[in-house]
Parts: structure tokens; sequence; C-alpha cells
């Protein structure tokens, strides 16, 4: 059973950087893509960027692209969102989540195995 845990959350003012984390414990992921998504209070979850396999092809938000930065080390099993110049509508749970297949989808229906989440909080 894949054990999904994402750090590196926190309070930020707008302006700075973050750098997630999302490890898998169990080395059940390397064969699959994983995603970000992201929930704001009241809000339905989006995604916000996801990776393949290999981390040879990735899938951005619209609205997202070209700040966050999605990456992936298969020697330590872990996922990275690197998210920069951050503003007050990013803050949200993060999570991190193991899709159905190899290559990256926006779809939440596509992801099997969902973390708990970490807070980003960004203050103007």
């Amino acid at each position: 059973q894949v054990q999904l845990r994402e750090s590196g959350g926190g309070s930020v003012q707008a302006g700075d950087s973050l750098r997630l984390s999302c490890s898998d414990s169990r080395r059940t992921s390397s064969n699959n893509a994983v995603g970000w998504f992201r929930q704001a209070p009241g809000k339905e979850r989006e995604f916000a960027a996801a990776i393949s396999w290999n981390g040879g092809s990735t899938l951005y938000s619209d609205s997202l692209k070209g700040r966050f930065t999605i990456s992936r080390d298969r020697a330590a099993n872990t996922v990275y969102l690197q998210m920069n110049n951050l503003e007050p509508e990013d803050t949200a749970l993060y999570y991190c989540a193991v899709a159905r297949r190899s290559f990256p989808t926006r779809e939440t229906s596509g992801y099997a195995y969902w973390g708990q989440g970490t807070q980003v909080t960004v203050s103007s």
C-alpha cells in the first residue's frame, strides 16, 4: 500500500517561495505519475501540477505555469513542487497523489492514492 507524506508547507509572505516534498516511504509509486493538487477553504480541490513516472513529462495548471515547477528524484522516491512568487490566492491545503498510470493527468479520478496534505498560507 502506498503511503505518501507531504512536507514543506508553512506561513509565508506574498512574493516568497516554498518547496513542497512528497515522499513515498514504501517506494510503490516509482512507475506511476505523481500529481499535486490543492484545496482552499470553501473551494473544490484543483489540479496544480503532475509529472510522469520518469520525470520526462510534466503537466501544469494554466494559471500556475511559470510560478510552480514540479520535479522528482526517483532514487529518493520524492516528488517536489517548487512554488515561487507566492500570492495570497495560493493559500490552500496541498496534496500529492499517485496516479493510476505512468503519465500525468489533470483529473482527480486518475489518482489512486492521496496524502494527508500540507498547509500553505500566504499573507499579503
